[in-house]
């Protein structure tokens, strides 16, 4: 018989791919449309439709490592929003605006959860515990979700900010470094300290920032 956690992350796989993943790439498109850019409309990709955000890979592994038993690494991706950052009004603070909106969206969901989640716990609703707990779970994958997309690497969305933060002669020369070997990176400090047994950054990340933030939420 399967345990309630185990129940938990089966009924959140939809909710994710179908939900959060969908509203993340979604809220990228609107930003950019906002902000001058219809590429994203061009595609298609200004919608809620899952189907046209899902990414076979990325909604794969999120499936795979939200079910390995005692893992923190929750990993996984829809299908990128396209954007020409040539379209956007206002240059390199638009595009870090559209990148932020991602990370935003997923901020905003685990928010809206959260408010249930409190009113159970705090007034005792006699609700049944598999529900407070998918509720849990949804606010803590959402916020981690967050924390990672913002990790200033490419491809994932903190590259694009830290680049808009800095001037534009420091921007060009990270350009350069980050397209080359960003994604190297990211693949080694996710994937490395299974294999070597040395602490995660990552680990260390979501304890120093992701885990005051479900507590702020939760009130747990």
């Amino acid at each position: 018989m399967l345990d309630d956690l185990t129940i938990a992350k089966l009924l959140l796989i939809p909710i994710l791919l179908l939900v959060a993943l969908p509203i993340h790439e979604f809220s990228h498109a609107l930003a950019a449309y906002r902000l001058g850019d219809g590429t994203a409309k061009l595609f298609g990709r200004l919608s809620l439709n899952p189907v046209v955000h899902f990414d076979p890979v990325g909604g794969t592994l999120l499936i795979i490592t939200l079910l390995v038993p005692n893992s923190f690494l929750i990993f996984g991706w829809a299908k990128p929003t396209p954007v020409n950052p040539m379209n956007l009004r206002g240059g390199r603070r638009s595009d870090a605006l559209v990148a932020l909106a991602g990370p935003l969206s997923n901020f905003v969901l685990a928010a809206a959860a959260a408010i249930p989640f409190r009113v159970m716990i705090e007034t005792g609703v006699d609700a049944p515990d598999l529900i407070k707990l998918l509720l849990y779970l949804f606010i803590q994958i959402n916020i981690v979700l967050m924390i990672f997309n913002l990790i200033p690497l490419p491809p994932l969305d903190g590259s694009h900010i830290l680049l808009a933060l800095v001037d534009p002669q420091t921007s060009w020369r990270l350009r350069a470094v980050l397209q080359q070997y960003g994604s190297m990176i990211l693949l080694a400090v996710i994937f490395l300290p299974a294999v070597t047994g040395l602490p995660s950054p990552l680990g260390i990340i979501f304890d120093v920032v992701a885990r005051p933030i479900i507590s702020l939420l939760t009130g747990l």
